[in-house]
Order: structure tokens, then sequence, then C-alpha cells
């Protein structure tokens, strides 16, 4: 996929960069994989505002896509390669043998009418699901499990991957989109190839008026807030506010917020990068 910067005709398309949809086939979802979506404007079930900055948007409707990869023995063919507003990647329709349909994310390179399988005894090949013991090592791959039977939860945002590293005994070494290498058990499924719209990252908003579409409020900076309101807030003229922190207080730099006692430290091999 590729990007398109547009020509400054107006003012909110003077910096503004997106994705030229290319790889898209089909602009209808499939029915009977919507659900309803329901917006919460950052409100609880008292209507308290719990979490700033939400509201608004344009009303979607939740694809469900299958992160468990579980139906074994029976192949699919990419129908169709589809535009999801609820995450940053692309997804793509199968269609299996028996009839059944499912959404997948689509990963880089994967084609409309290409032939793909879950299962342990299937090919390590582009879109194909397998358990990380019947993986080759330094495969690249996608939509790791960390329980067995759980779906997928690592790797899944656009053009994001992992490399299956090293097996010891039951666990495998996977080195993470994030630069950490942990621990995850061998008969986890992972998903052949890197998550597709890679290009996803390069893209500019251009105006204030297209995060709105998408849901977010206006976010105001603790700096400018007065003492009562924020603690870098208040000071003669533009003061910088001091040592960054939260609005309730909590360091914003440097700061670790991790559980010294986790239970799965002992699974990290290597932290991630700072």
């Amino acid at each position: 996929m590729a990007v398109k910067k547009l020509k400054p005709v107006t003012p909110g398309q003077r910096n503004k960069v997106i994705g030229t949809f290319e790889t898209i086939t089909s602009s209808e979802p499939e029915k009977s994989l919507l659900r309803p979506l329901k917006k919460t404007g950052g409100r609880n079930n008292t209507g308290k505002m719990t979490m700033r900055h939400i509201g608004g948007g344009h009303k979607r409707k939740y694809r469900v896509i299958d992160f468990k990869r579980n139906k074994d023995g029976v192949s699919a063919v990419v129908e169709s390669i589809q535009y999801d507003p609820n995450r940053s990647a692309r997804i793509a329709l199968l269609a299996y043998e028996d009839g059944e349909k499912r959404y997948i994310l689509a990963p880089n390179g994967l084609q409309v009418g290409q032939k793909i399988a879950s299962g342990a005894e299937v090919a390590p090949e582009l879109g194909n699901a397998l358990p990380l013991s019947a993986i080759p090592l330094g495969t690249i791959i996608h939509n790791i499990e960390l329980r067995p039977g759980q779906g997928g939860i690592m790797a899944r945002s656009a053009g994001s991957f992992a490399q299956l590293s090293a097996r010891d005994g039951a666990y495998a070494v996977i080195k993470l989109p994030s630069g950490e290498t942990r621990l995850v058990l061998t008969t986890c499924r992972a998903t052949i190839g890197a998550v597709g719209n890679s290009d996803h990252a390069l893209e500019k908003s251009g105006k204030a008026g297209r995060g709105r579409w998408q849901g977010r409020r206006p976010r105001v900076r603790g700096v400018v807030m007065n003492p009562v309101d924020h603690p870098m807030g208040g000071g003669e003229g533009r003061a910088s506010g001091g040592h960054p922190r939260s609005r309730k207080g909590l360091l914003a730099k440097g700061y670790k917020t991790r559980a010294p006692k986790k239970n799965s430290s002992k699974y990290i091999l290597e932290r991630r990068k700072k």
C-alpha cells in the first residue's frame, strides 16, 4: 500500500497524507459478521465522565474477527480485502469450503483468490495459522496467542510483526515489535507473515476535524491550566511547568509503573527498548 499527499487547495488538506486504498477490493461488509457498536462518550453506567477526550465520532459497526483461527482441516479462499473502521489493519473475508465465512487480519501480500488454512499439519505459508511448535525458526509472524486457545492478542496493528527466534523445551522465544523478547508456550498459535497496511504510520490527519470524526475530543495541555487543575499549571508568563507528570501527580517520564512482582515477568527475557 502507498500513501498520497494532497495538494493544499484547502487549509485542511495542506498537511494531509492518506492511504490510497488500492488494496481494498470490496466496500460492502459481510452482514452476517457485523455487530452493533455502542459509544460511551467516556461515561460509565451512572453517566459520570471517567475518561476524558472521548466523544462524538462517526457511527460504526463492529466486524467480528477470527483471532483464534481454530477451524482446522478446512481450507478457505480469500474472497475480498476490506476496510475496518475499528482498527488500523485491513481485514480479509474468508469463504470456507463448508460455506462458513470469517474475517481475519489481512497479512501483507495476501491476494484475493489465495487459499489459506489453519492447523498443525498445514504448510508455514502466508496467512496460515499454526502452533509455534510447527513454525520454522526465524519466521515472521503476527496475531500471536499468549495462552493456548485464547486467540491472538500480540502483533495485530497495521505493519506490526514478531519473529520466532528459538525454542526451549515447552516454550518458544518471540521477539516482539517493541523489542521485547519473551517466552510463549509452543502450543500457542500464530499466523505467518506481517500485518498489512504498513504505511498507516505515515498518515497525517491534516486537520483537527478528522480526529473528531474518529471520536477524539480536544486535549488540553497541563502547562496551560491553572494550579488548581493540574500539577504543571500556573506560574507567571509561559512557565514550563516543572517535572512532567499526569493530572493526578504521577510522574510521566522515567517513572516505572510496572508491578515489581508481576507474574508474567518470569517469561520476559529482555525488556522493551526505552
